[in-house]
Order: structure tokens, then sequence, then C-alpha cells
């Protein structure tokens, strides 16, 4: 086999396995227990995807809130790293999951989706912070 021969068949399954690795991303569900160790040991983009309302009665501690029913959503989600994992919550799941979706479509490559929201995170009594803090 030639150089330029072996070079083109390297290129080529090159091609195939990025092409591969593209469908078989997928949104990764996490555990609140997850998602506490996260925010305990690495520097994460934490986004809320529930209303600004919502987000001031309280959230979790390093987030930001971008709203999934905020027409400028995709604005907002832009000025994220999307090279960088990005972790989403709402109050349930049923955003989140949504606002995932929309991130993939966008080119985000590692999606965090905690189903049960903040309230599972209650639920497991873990830190909260408010408007005041």
């Amino acid at each position: 086999m030639t150089k330029s021969l072996f070079l083109s068949f390297l290129f080529v399954v090159f091609v195939m396995v990025s092409c591969q690795n593209e469908k078989n991303l997928q949104i990764q569900k996490i555990t609140p227990e997850q998602m506490l160790e996260a925010i305990e040991f690495e520097s994460i983009q934490l986004i809320d995807v529930r209303t600004p309302e919502e987000f001031k009665e309280g959230s979790l501690k390093k987030s930001q809130n971008i709203c999934i029913t905020n027409e400028d959503f995709r604005d907002q989600a832009e000025k994220l790293d999307k090279s960088k994992p990005v972790y989403l919550y709402c109050k349930s799941g049923r955003r989140s999951a949504k606002a995932a979706e929309v991130l993939k479509q966008m080119g985000f490559k590692i999606i965090y989706e905690m189903p049960g929201g903040y309230e599972a995170w209650k639920e497991m009594g873990y830190e909260i912070k408010t408007e005041t803090e």
C-alpha cells in the first residue's frame, strides 16, 4: 500500500469514527448526588432553566438562570463555552430535558441533565441559595 493510499484510508476511518461519535452523543442524566459532587469539586457551567421568579425563590449554588421559555434562550446559551460540560436543572426535569435537546442541537458536546430537578435536590436536603445571598 502506498503512503498516500494509506493516509487516505486513515482519513476515511477518522471521518467515519468522528461521525459515529457525533451520532452517539447522548445527554447524560445525573442524580442530585452526582450534581452535588460536580458543584463541589469542579468549576462548571450550571444552568437553572426555570423562570427568573422561580430562580429567586431558591437555586443551586453556582448556578446561573437562563430561562428555557424566554425568547432569548438560544442567544444567552451561545455565551456559554460549547467545549465545556453544561449541567442543567429545572423544577422537576421536564424543562431541563427540553433545554438539553436545544443545547445538543446548538452543538454543545457534553450535557448533563438532572431529572427530578430542584424538587429532587430539595428532597435530598442539599444546600440552596436564595436571592438575598
